[in-house]
Parts: C-alpha cells; structure tokens; sequence
C-alpha cells in the first residue's frame, strides 16, 4: 500500500498531536517524578581538593572531568575493577563511592567496608571492615581510619579493625548516640566527633520518664505492641546529657550543664583545635538559650558566650561555623532580627559584626573562599518563591549574587571556594547544571535536562498574589482544567498544609507543583494552593502569626483564597474540596468543622485533632503548654467541634503512625459517634505518617475517587 506525502504528513501531525495529549497514570502522578518521569541529572558530583576537576557517577563507573577544558575521562570502571577480582568477588553493579581523593575512596557492601584505591595505574579493592548487621547511625572519622555508630542503644567504636563498645546501657531507656527532642531544633544526628579524632561527643538521652506509648503491629498474629516513649505537650519530656569519649584513654565525661533537666540541647559543635565544644542549651518554654563552651576534657563550663531571648520563641536550627584556620572567629546563624541572617562572633570580643541583613533570610551556608574573605550562601533575597546564590565579603560586607537565572538553585562550593556547581529548576527549566567560576563569574553549562512531561497533557498554571488582612503579600498557585472553558464552572479543590517549616509555592519544576495536581486538572478540576502565614521562609513575623493559637491565622488567610476562588466566573462556589496531610489534616478538618458552610467536601490525612496529644518540642514552641494556654489549645482542639459536620469528610490515618498517632483520629471517630455524625474513614496498616511507595497510589486514587464522588455529581 502506497501513501502520498499529504497522507505520510497527516500521520505524523497527528502522533505528534497525541504525543501532546497523554494523560497521566495515577501511578505517574504519584511517583512518576521518582520514577519514569524523573528529571535527569549529574549523579553523585564532588569537587576534587584542587577544585580542577569533578567527579560524577555514570552507569557502572566513575567519570573525572577537567575544569578548564572541560574534558571528560573514565575514572574507574566496573569492568576494570573486577579484572582484579575472583569470580566469586566480582561487583555485578557499581558501588556508590565516597571519594576521599581522586585516587581513593570506600563503599559500602553487605555491611562490610572497601577502601578502593588506585595504584599503578590499577583500581584495587581491599577489605576495610565489617560492622554488625543491625549497626546504625554510622559515622565515618574524618581521618578515615574508624567508624562510630549505634547497636540498638548503645555506641560503639570500630578503630583499625578494632570494635570498642563507648557506652553499655542494659537499660532500652537510655538511648546513646542517637538524635534526640524527636529531631527538632536542627537535630539530625547524635554523634558528634573531634576534629582531632581523639574524643567522640554524643547525646544520652534518658527516656524513662516518659510514659509508653502502644504502637500496634497488625502483620502478625497475634498482633503485637511495640511500646515507643512519646512526649506529649505539657507532659514529662525526656532528659538529655552530652557525654564525651577519649579515645586514647578509653574513659567518658559529662559536660556540667546546669538547669533544668528537661531543657534542649542544640548545635553541639566542637572547636576546630578539638579543645572545646560549645552548645546551645535552649529552655523548656523555648524562649531563652544560652550558647556556652565547655572544656572537653574536664566538661566544666568555659563561659556563656551569648544569649538570645523572645516573648515567643528561639529557634537554634544550625552549629556554628568556624572561619578557615580560625579556632576564635565563626558564624552563628540568627532569627533574632525577624530573618536568619548570619554573625560574626569572636570568642574573646563576642559580637564583631552582622555579615547579612535585610527582610529575607538565609537558607544555607556553601562555604568559603579565605583568601578572599568571602562567604557563599544562598537566600531568599530576590523572592521568597526562589533561591539564589550568593557570596558576603567578611570585612566589607559586600554582597553579590552569583547566577543569573530564575529559580530555585542549590550549589556545592569547591574546597579553595573558587568554582562553584550551580543546579537550578524553574517552571520553565526541568533542570540546569553549571559551573560558576567565583574569580570572573563566568558560568559554563555543564547538563541540561530535557523535559519528561514534553509529551502529556498539561494544564494553564497561574500565579497568583493575594493579601492578609494585615496587608501581608500571600502567594499561591491555581491550575486550571486543560480542557478550560471560561464559560464553564468548575469543581474546585484547595490543597494546603500551611503550617511551619514547609512552603508549597516555590518557582520549581514542575510549574504545578505536584503531579497529582495536573492529574486532577486533567480530570475537569482546578486545584488551588497557597502558603499563609505560619509557613517557611518568609521571616518571624510572618511564622510567629499563628503563635498560641494554631489554626486561626492559618484558615483566615486560606478564606482570602477561597474568596480569590468565589471571585473567579469559571469556579463552582459550591463544589469546593480540601485536602491536606498532617498540619494539613488538621487545617481540612478544622475548616470542614469551624467553617462548614464553605467545602462540600474535605479529605484529611494523618491530621492532628487535639494539641494535647502532639510532642512536646513542636507543640510548645508554637503554642506554649495546655497550662499556661489552655483557651488556644480549647480552641484548636476539634474534637468537641464534630457537630459542626455538614459536607463529607473522608479521614485518613497510617496504622503506626508515631509523629501524629492514631488516636488523634481514633478518639475523634468516638466523637463522631457520641453526637451521631457520620463521616467516612480509612486506615494504611503497615505505614507510619505517610503513606509511601506503591501504596500512595491507593491513597490518591481514593481521595481522588472521594472527590469525583462528592463533587462532580
């Protein structure tokens, strides 16, 4: 059979054409971006020490790539490697390397470690050490010669093959070398080793006091209770102590921290001469710390060297930062100016100067360039909805910016601070890879992704600027139906979490947001998002809004966008949806109860129902305890609000969920019941507060299912 050309040009218009008009797969929209949607990019990059070159991984091998010319090389190969090796020993897939120099680094395998070393111009792979199975927390010493980690409760030390156990706690109560006040305050880790290498500070935390918590595991039979220790809001928290180790001398210390035994314990970090370690000793009302050095060896207390104090709250989120070759000067990262910004401290003067200022704030600190005494951060300084790169001179306080795109960009400074690789996304760009160097700011592209939602359907996403009552800017995002007639009305829903340390509305790929949300778009909805005040990244003013009264604030300014929606000709004023996880469950189901009149219909999961039940860290700093403030805990508690039911609220909780338990939605079903109010409820056995992997895309096909359900009839 013969075509024409018109024919031949007809097909191919029209494969094109579908090729635009792919629709996702629930499985796509859920996971699609960790998955076969995912952006590509550099894998794995590091500078070496010269900064002449990088190191990138690649499908079964270890690029190098020269600065200057920009010229490309196999560093190591499988293949080359396991010519070294038996049969038996043969690698069938790439390590993931810690490189140490651009000849030597060590993987991970089976709980065993390899040092993988070049010598003569050959890789060779030798056995470092085996660690127990069950070993977490691992903590590999900067001399590369040990391993600090945690068995259960306990640390150990494994030095030169040899394994010393640090602490030997038989009682499960005392955890040692873990992180502690359930990771708040910056808290990510428990281990805290010398500069030196010659003592090992960590956290003891005695949780005996805390009462036991059931978390119940429905994959056996009989069930089983797995008891955690959950501090709950104006309860009786845990007590943390920081013990120091000597290696050489195999004896432990205490630092003599004085005051209350349920106080915080912050941004431990040691000086770089390994003399002394300084921490951040934060009250339990969270409105007064005190930054104090003790000596390592003897654990006395040195000198308070500051203090920062507030009618709300303090917030230590970082360590400090010694200047290069300095064991007196370093920066300490402060809110105390309604931004984080960064300062000067020395350890005999105190407070040299303020590096940074301005109604914006810094979101991370790259590193330096000594030599010409210069600082590389990156900020919110242009627009809160994006991330650029920046440098501060430490003596002029000159600031300037390093890229020139919009977006959201993230950098990894080179040691000498003289080039530095710059990764942005904006709506536009799925992903940008550069080299900036820092002496010219000459910027060279190195990767740059190609768009793997080139061929589906996509929706109109609008910005959209709405204002508080207090005049403060309010950003959001809506997208419309990729089927949109302005003549229309629409089925609207309003995903929101709204609460601290996350922010929704950034200038990223994809525009959206979230693929679930083009889905819904795809499927006849607008969806509606928007960061209120007492979200991330726009200064104190703007978090402390909701402080002692958590969800007020929040649904005032989440209304203006409701009335931006009322306002608009092509949505359905009554066929509105709301749907939030977590802080979100909790702001859906107070709205479906406080302001009943608005959704038809809301879909909470894992919400928070009653503050008295949630952990004593993030529950007293933002509203103090149920004693001192028990009208804003009354009003935020939505159990006695359940009469107030009109629409149709689908709840949703992980069975062993340990962040918001289940009784948070357990005890609010027997409210339910006592007043004869009938909602909609579903259970995730096995997952804890979110629901992950395969799963989630049940999870989205019934909130999605709910939502057809009540708002599309």
């Amino acid at each position: 059979m013969k075509f024409s050309k018109l024919s031949l040009l007809l097909i191919a218009l029209s494969s094109f054409a579908f090729a635009q008009n792919q629709k996702f797969t629930m499985s796509e929209a859920v996971n699609g971006l960790r998955s076969n949607l995912a952006v590509k990019g550099i894998s794995q990059f590091s500078w070496t020490d010269d900064a002449k070159s990088y190191i990138q991984g690649s499908k079964n091998a270890y690029l190098i790539t020269e600065v200057q010319s920009m010229k490309s090389d196999t560093l190591v190969s499988l293949s080359r490697i396991n010519k070294n090796l038996s049969a038996a020993e043969q690698l069938k897939s790439f390590p993931m390397v810690k490189f140490i120099s651009r000849n030597k680094g060590y993987f991970t395998k089976e709980g065993k470690y390899y040092w993988l070393e070049q010598s003569a111009g050959n890789w060779k792979i030798t056995e470092w050490t085996a660690l127990e199975k069950s070993a977490e927390n691992v903590t590999v010493l900067s001399d590369n010669k040990g391993l600090v980690y945690t068995v259960k409760n306990n640390l150990f030390l494994n030095r030169n093959g040899k394994t010393v156990a640090i602490t030997n706690d038989a009682d499960e109560n005392i955890v040692n070398g873990q992180s502690v006040h359930r990771q708040e305050f910056g808290i990510s880790k428990g281990i805290f080793a010398a500069p030196s290498n010659e003592k090992i500070a960590y956290y003891r935390m005695d949780q005996s006091m805390v009462t036991d918590y059931p978390v119940i595991d429905w994959s056996v039979t009989p069930a089983q209770n797995k008891n955690i220790k959950y501090p709950m809001a104006g309860g009786t928290s845990h007590q943390v102590s920081l013990g120091v180790y000597d290696v050489k001398t195999d004896r432990k210390i205490f630092l003599d921290v004085d005051g209350d035994k349920e106080q915080y314990l912050t941004a431990v970090t040691w000086s770089p001469d390994s003399k002394y370690i300084f921490v951040g000793v934060l009250n339990r009302d969270q409105n007064h710390m005190k930054m104090n050095q003790y000596d390592a060896a003897t654990g006395k207390l040195v000198k308070m060297l500051f203090e920062e104090k507030s009618d709300k709250y303090v917030e230590p989120q970082h360590e400090l930062l010694f200047f290069p070759n300095s064991n007196t000067d370093f920066i300490w990262q402060s809110q105390r100016t309604g931004y984080n910004h960064l300062f000067h401290y020395n350890l005999d003067k105190g407070l040299v100067a303020q590096l940074t200022k301005g109604d914006w704030l810094v979101t991370d600190i790259l590193g330096f360039n000594e030599k010409k005494k210069e600082i590389y951060f990156t900020s919110t300084k242009e627009t809160p909805l994006e991330r650029h790169l920046y440098r501060v001179n430490w003596n002029n306080f000159k600031i300037q910016r390093l890229d020139t795109a919009e977006g959201m960009h993230t950098g990894v400074l080179s040691k000498d601070g003289t080039q530095l690789y710059d990764i942005y996304s904006n709506a536009a760009t799925p992903r940008s890879v550069n080299i900036i160097n820092t002496a010219n700011l000459k910027s060279r592209n190195i990767f740059t992704a190609e768009n793997p939602l080139k061929n589906y359907l996509r929706p109109e996403i609008k910005n959209v600027t709405l204002t508080a009552d207090d005049g403060t800017p309010l950003y959001g995002k809506i997208i419309l139906p990729t089927d949109f007639d302005p003549a229309k009305k629409y089925p609207t829903i309003v995903y929101l979490y709204n609460g601290p340390h996350l922010q929704l509305v950034t200038n990223s790929f994809p525009a959206s947001g979230n693929l679930w949300y083009e889905y819904m778009a795809q499927n006849g909805y607008v969806v509606f998002t928007m960061d209120g005040r007492g979200s991330s990244n726009r200064g104190l003013k703007f978090e402390q809004a909701v402080f002692r009264n958590l969800g007020e604030t929040e649904m005032n300014d989440q209304i203006k966008g409701v009335e931006y929606l009322k306002s608009l000709s092509y949505v359905d004023a009554e066929r509105l949806g709301i749907h939030g996880w977590s802080f979100g469950g909790f702001m859906t189901t107070s709205f479906m109860l406080k302001h009943p009149e608005i959704f038809r219909a809301g879909v909470a999961g894992g919400p928070v129902i009653d503050w008295n039940m949630y952990e004593i860290m993030y529950t007293e700093r933002y509203m103090d305890t149920p004693q001192t403030n028990p009208e804003g805990y009354k009003q935020a508690n939505l159990l006695d609000k359940v009469q107030n039911l009109k629409g149709k609220l689908l709840m949703i909780h992980g069975a062993q969920d340990d962040v918001v338990v289940w009784q948070h939605s357990v005890n609010f079903l027997k409210a339910a019941v006592d007043h004869g109010i009938q909602l909609d409820y579903f259970v995730y056995p096995g997952h804890e507060h979110n629901v992950l992997g395969k799963d989630r895309v049940h999870l989205m096909q019934k909130v999605t299912d709910y939502f057809d359900q009540h708002l599309k009839n």
